[in-house]
């Protein structure tokens, strides 16, 4: 008879499972912003509101852009060289148009993963073409602590 020296195996309760989700942690509740709106008022609401940025989505709540604290900054640097900042334009001139997103039904590990490659701090989140939600990495971080307790 051959006995084993290996202790019982128990299952890892710090493992994070496969069902936890993007939809189950991302912000639903968004500020977002229209490719019409001017520089000045997107500077306003980021200031009023303490975000970075924000998605910029159509008439449809299709996801167009992006808009941050960045792209209002170089606006403003455009204009010393006139010797006047100013925070003239639009929204649709100045918001990156290629956005990087994750879907709903992606797991937290996923979007762990995603965070790292990408190098970049909120995920906004698309089911059937249309903004559902956005995740940043203090969301996953929220994720992995609700999974160590």
């Amino acid at each position: 008879m051959v006995k084993s020296y290996t202790g019982a195996r128990t299952k890892d309760d710090n493992q994070i499972p496969e069902q936890a989700m993007v939809k189950d942690y991302m912000t639903t509740q968004l500020i977002t912003f229209s490719p019409e709106q001017t520089i000045d008022e997107v500077v306003n609401i980021l200031i009023y509101k303490g975000i970075s940025g924000g998605p910029v989505v159509d008439s449809n709540n299709k996801l167009v852009g992006i808009i941050s604290e960045g792209d209002c900054l170089k606006q403003i640097v455009k204009g010393k060289y006139n010797n006047h900042p100013t925070l003239n334009g639009l929204v649709r001139e100045h918001m990156v148009k290629e956005v990087k997103t994750l879907k709903p039904n992606n797991s937290i590990l996923e979007a762990a993963i995603e965070f790292l490659e990408q190098r970049i701090r909120r995920f906004p989140v698309i089911d059937n073409g249309k903004l559902v939600g956005q995740i940043s990495q203090r969301d996953v971080m929220k994720a992995i602590e609700d999974f160590n307790k």
